[in-house]
C-alpha cells in the first residue's frame, strides 16, 4: 500500500470532488450536504467527528481559523477580488467590516448581518475553508444538541462540563480560546443549530491569475525608485518578522527598552527566562528572545514611538514593507542588499567578506508564505517580472510523522498531491546549516515531503501509507513552488504524474520546514497545541540558515 494507491485515497478524493463539483453551481451550496462524505473519510484532524461528545481539538482548531462573526454568519461568499464580488451584485465588499482569524491569514469582510465575503487566492483556499466549515458546523450542532434542552438562566461550570462531556481542564481551555464571548457564544449555540451555506462567485484560472497580477503591480507601484524588472532577486517565502529582524538588528540595539517593557508589565516568566539566558543556564538565544519580546511589545499602545523609529531605520537600510491590499493576503518585503549595514546585522550573520555587499545590485523579496497553490501563481509571475532569480528559499510549518514539535525538516524529495509529480533535487541546506542555531529540537535532513491539498484532507489510512513510503514531512507549498521552478527550467508547462529530477536547477533551491503538528498523536494538532515562546527557536534557526545562505552566495559572486 502506498500513497498513489487509489483505494487509500478513495474516500478523500470523493469528498474533494463532491464540494468542487457542487461549487460549480451559481447558487448557494448547503454545508450540511457535505457532512456525510466528510465523516466517511474520517479526517485525522477531527478524529472524534462521529462521537456524540464534542471534539475539543477540532473545535479549537476551527475556532482559531474562522472569524468570530462566524457565529452570526449564514452565507459565505467566495471570490478572488473585490471586482468579482461587484460583478455579482454585492457592491463594494471592502466597505464591509474587515474581520480576521488569529490562526489563518485571509482577507474577509462581514456585512454586519449574515454574510461573510472571503477573498481566495487559489483553489487551496477552498480546500482549506470548506472542510473547516463542515467541521465547525458539526461541532456547533453537537453542542447545540447537548445544551438546547433544560437551559437555565445560570449554569455552573461543573454542570456545563458534564453536559458537554468535557473534563474541567477542557472547559477551561475552551473558555480561554473563546475569551469574553464564551458565555454569549454558548447561549447562541444553545438557541439554534448552525446551517451554513457557501456560494462561489468566481473560480476560473484567469480570476486567480488576475488577482495575483494586481497584487504584484501594487508591489511595483509602491517602490517606483527600485526597478524590480532590472534587478536580480533572492526569493524567500517565510514570515514578516524574522528575516527583517536579523537584517536590521533593531531589537538588539534597543534591548533596554524591550526589557523595561517586560519589567513594567510584570512578565515574570519571561524575565526569569532572560535571567537564565544571561546566566547561560539554558541554551536559548538572547537575540531570539529579544525578537520575541519586540513582537509582544508591538501590541502595547505605549510602543508607538519605538516602532516609528524602527520604520525610519528600516527605510535607511533599504528595507521596505508592502502590505497587501484588496487581493492576495500576502504581505511582501523588499530588501536592497547594498543598503544593509554589516555592523547592525544580527552578529550571527557577519561572515567574512560581508563588506562586498555594498557593491551588490541584488535584492531580497520576502513574502508572508502563501497557502498552497497560490505559491505557484506568485513565483511564476515574479520570475517573469524581475531581472532574474538567484535563489528560492521556503520556510514554513509542517506536520512530522517521525519527529516532534519544534524539529526542523529538510526535504530533498517532494510528492505533490495537486499534480502527482515526484520531484527530487539537491537542497541548498543540510542539517549542519541549521543545527548550530536550534536549541530545543533536532534537524532532520534527507527527508521526503508530501505537499497536501489541505490540512483536513488527510486520514489515518493515508498517513499510514505515507509513512510506509518513508514520507515524513507533510506541508502545503513545496509542490506548487517546484511546479513553478520546473517551468523556469524547460519550455513547457509542468507535467502531471511524472518523476522529475532537478539535477540542473535554474538557481539555488531550499525548503526548511519546522514541525508544528504531530498527526499520529490523535487530538494533538495545531488546535490543541501552539509553539508559543519556544516557536521562535525553529523560526529563527531556519531564518538564519536562509539569511546566511543568501549573504554567502552574494559575497561569493561579488568576490
Amino acid at each position: 500500500m502506498h500513497i498513489e494507491d487509489r483505494t487509500v485515497r478513495a474516500s478523500l478524493d470523493l469528498f474533494h470532488r463532491t464540494y468542487h463539483s457542487l461549487l460549480r453551481s451559481t447558487g448557494e451550496i448547503q454545508v450540511g450536504a457535505l457532512v456525510e462524505p466528510y465523516l466517511a473519510y474520517e479526517p485525522s484532524l477531527h478524529h472524534a467527528a462521529r462521537n456524540e461528545t464534542p471534539d475539543l481539538a477540532a473545535l479549537t482548531y476551527t475556532s482559531l481559523r474562522l472569524p468570530a462573526c462566524i457565529d452570526q454568519v449564514r452565507l459565505i461568499l467566495l471570490g478572488q477580488s473585490h471586482e468579482v464580488f461587484a460583478r455579482h451584485g454585492f457592491g463594494a465588499v471592502t466597505s464591509w467590516q474587515p474581520v480576521s482569524a488569529p490562526g489563518r491569514r485571509r482577507k474577509m469582510f462581514f456585512d454586519g448581518g449574515e454574510t461573510l465575503a472571503v477573498l481566495i487566492a487559489s483553489p487551496s483556499d477552498v480546500d482549506d475553508l470548506l472542510p473547516m466549515l463542515v467541521s465547525f458546523q458539526v461541532e456547533w450542532n453537537k453542542i447545540h444538541d447537548r445544551l438546547s434542552h433544560g437551559r437555565e438562566a445560570a449554569i455552573s461550570d461543573e454542570t456545563l462540563a458534564t453536559r458537554l462531556g468535557f473534563e474541567h481542564e477542557d472547559l477551561a481551555r475552551l473558555r480561554m480560546i473563546w475569551g469574553q464571548s464564551f458565555a454569549s457564544r454558548l447561549e447562541l449555540i444553545a438557541r439554534h443549530k448552525k446551517r451554513l451555506a457557501v456560494r462561489m462567485l468566481g473560480g476560473s484560472l484567469i480570476d486567480y491569475e488576475r488577482a495575483t497580477l494586481r497584487w504584484w503591480i501594487h508591489i511595483e507601484e509602491s517602490l517606483p525608485n527600485i526597478p524590480l524588472r532590472d534587478r536580480p532577486i533572492y526569493f524567500v517565502s517565510s514570515n514578516t518578522h524574522s528575516l527583517i529582524n536579523l537584517l536590521s538588528g533593531f531589537a538588539l540595539r534597543n534591548a533596554d527598552e524591550l526589557l523595561g517593557y517586560l519589567r513594567n508589565e510584570s512578565h515574570a516568566g519571561l524575565l526569569a527566562e532572560y535571567a537564565k539566558i544571561e546566566a547561560e543556564q539554558v541554551p536559548s538565544s538572547r537575540e531570539n528572545f529579544l525578537y520575541y519580546v519586540q513582537k509582544k511589545y508591538q501590541a502595547d499602545p505605549s510602543s508607538a514611538a519605538y516602532f516609528v523609529r524602527r520604520a525610519a531605520e528600516e527605510a535607511e537600510l533599504g528595507i521596505y514593507r508592502i502590505p497587501s491590499r484588496f487581493y492576495i493576503d500576502v504581505d511582501a518585503q523588499v530588501i536592497e542588499l547594498s543598503q544593509l549595514d554589516p555592523v547592525r546585522l544580527d552578529p550571527r550573520l557577519r561572515i567574512d567578506g560581508i563588506e562586498h555587499l555594498r557593491r551588490s545590485n541584488a535584492i531580497i523579496i520576502n513574502i508572508d508564505y502563501p497557502l498552497g497553490l497560490a505559491a505557484y501563481q506568485i513565483l511564476k509571475l515574479m520570475a517573469r517580472s524581475v531581472g532574474g532569480i538567484r535563489g528560492v528559499y521556503v520556510i514554513g510549518k509542517a506536520a512530522t510523522l517521525n519527529g516532534k514539535i519544534g524539529d526542523v525538516l529538510i526535504p530533498d524529495a517532494v510528492y505533490d498531491e495537486h499534480t502527482a509529480n515526484r520531484y527530487s533535487f539537491v537542497p541548498a541546506f543540510s542539517a549542519a546549516d541549521v543545527a548550530p542555531y536550534l536549541a530545543h529540537g533536532s534537524v532532520l535532513d534527507n527527508q521526503k515531503a508530501l505537499t497536501s491539498r489541505g490540512t483536513f484532507l488527510q486520514n489515518e489510512a493515508f498517513l499510514d501509507a505515507l509513512y510506509r513510503d518513508f514520507f515524513t514531512d507533510v506541508e502545503m507549498e513545496a509542490g506548487p513552488y517546484l511546479n513553478a521552478i520546473y517551468e523556469q527550467t524547460v519550455a513547457e508547462r509542468y507535467p502531471i504524474g511524472q518523476t522529475i529530477s532537478l539535477l540542473r536547477p535554474p538557481y539555488d533551491i531550499g525548503f526548511l520546514h519546522y514541525a508544528s503538528d504531530t498527526p499520529y498523536s490523535k487530538g494533538m494538532n495545531l488546535g490543541s497545541r501552539n509553539l508559543s515562546y519556544f516557536g521562535i527557536d525553529p523560526t529563527y534557526a531556519t531564518s538564519l540558515a536562509v539569511a546566511r545562505r543568501i549573504v554567502q552566495q552574494e559575497v561569493s559572486r561579488l568576490e
